[in-house]
């Protein structure tokens, strides 16, 4: 079936994530069938859709007309009689987007369900963020018809979409659902079906390092947060993000990729965060996480040469990962930079930052930390080896 503007768009799960890519479908031209288990989801994803094109036509970046229509073309299908989505007016999509729980089981549950209704050609698609494409997609007949397309949140918002084939894609599928993603005005990067993908394993670092940095010692949120966004021009400090999005989902990812990477030691998961959850100190939402969110979060910042040191040490651990990322087949080298500047808006593409500060004063970084706090977490990557080696960029 061809992906085009007359393709009838599938969303299962009208969440946040949901809500946003059915919105992004429709304001593309499609027509958008929206299925949630839930009836009171359905009512706040429709509600929230008008609101956010209502301020669209204020701010006039849309017209009332453009914006009728939008929500016109959005069905939303109430949930069946035994309480679950209701599937049936799927049968005639040409995509199917699920955007339901991070759980492996659940959403192998819905996609054989989905096989089973909608058309042989029809594309079925997870908005996954951590889990194996192949994983669920090993319980379909056709699994050449399935692949990853995650979006990130708020989905009308965010550029970036990975593109995410499994083992048994279909070989043109990556190509035709990155030319869809790009008819939507999204910027489409293709990932191999590696835990994390692109960016949540490369952005590993931001967090894992920070951590690393409180659990030794070497200095408080304040002043890492300081750092990174004085020093680095980050929009927000390592520990000021993990507040925003949350410790309980922040953890939950770096255990995820921990754990699907066979516990490799770059990405393994801190005791401060996970004591942040099992207090119940979530960050933003829950008023409390690193700062305390009823007070101004402290300025940080009265130690250069620490805020050096950190800056220094994250920044190195992030080009790093990067070079790792190209040097495993994760990505090209232009998509590990679209994703990282596209995805989470990164001040700058990490490889290109690498090769701004010298490929070789990095290996010399990391192979310090070798020395001084062990050999396997702080290995430099092959790619920035060689590189640095022949004097050549990291993004060749």
């Amino acid at each position: 079936m061809t992906l085009d503007a007359g393709t009838t768009v599938g969303v299962v799960g009208a969440g946040a994530m949901g809500a946003g890519i059915a919105q992004v479908a429709a304001q593309a031209g499609h027509r958008v069938v929206l299925c949630d288990a839930r009836a009171e989801a359905l009512s706040r994803a429709k509600a929230g859709m008008e609101k956010a094109l209502a301020r669209l036509v204020e701010k006039g970046r849309l017209s009332a007309a453009a914006a009728a229509d939008t929500l016109a073309r959005v069905q939303v299908a109430q949930p069946d009689a035994s309480g679950g989505p209701n599937l049936r007016p799927l049968a005639d999509a040409g995509l199917v987007i699920e955007a339901i729980v991070e759980d492996l089981g659940a959403k192998r549950d819905l996609v054989a369900r989905l096989e089973q209704v909608t058309g042989p050609d029809a594309v079925l698609a997870t908005n996954t963020s951590s889990l194996s494409v192949a994983a669920i997609a090993s319980v379909l007949a056709t699994p050449e018809r399935f692949v990853g397309l995650h979006f990130f949140n708020p989905a009308p918002l965010m550029a970036l979409v990975e593109v995410v084939p499994g083992v048994r894609s279909a070989p043109d599928l990556a190509a035709r659902a990155s030319a869809l993603m790009r008819a939507w005005g999204k910027v489409p990067v293709t990932a191999s079906d590696t835990p994390g993908f692109i960016v949540n394993r490369v952005a590993r670092p931001f967090y894992g390092e920070a951590l690393r940095l409180l659990e030794e010692g070497v200095a408080d949120p304040a002043t890492i947060d300081h750092a990174m966004r004085t020093l680095g021009g980050f929009r927000m400090g390592p520990c000021e993000l993990m507040d925003f999005i949350g410790h309980d989902i922040n953890f939950a990812v770096t255990k995820s990729v921990w754990e699907q990477t066979f516990h490799e030691p770059r990405y393994r998961p801190s005791l401060v965060q996970q004591r942040l959850v099992e207090a119940g100190w979530l960050g933003k939402k829950a008023g409390r996480g690193f700062y305390d969110h009823a007070q101004p979060l402290p300025a940080g910042g009265d130690d250069q040469l620490v805020a050096a040191r950190v800056f220094g040490r994250i920044i190195a651990m992030l080009v790093n990962e990067a070079c790792e990322a190209v040097f495993l087949g994760v990505a090209t080298p232009a998509d590990v930079e679209l994703a990282m500047t596209r995805g989470v808006n990164y001040p700058q593409g990490l490889l290109a930052w690498g090769d701004a500060l010298g490929p070789q004063r990095l290996v010399d970084t990391l192979r310090g930390l070798q020395q001084e706090l062990g050999p396997e977490r702080y290995r430099p990557s092959a790619h920035l080896v060689r590189r640095a080696a022949e004097g050549r960029s990291l993004l060749a």
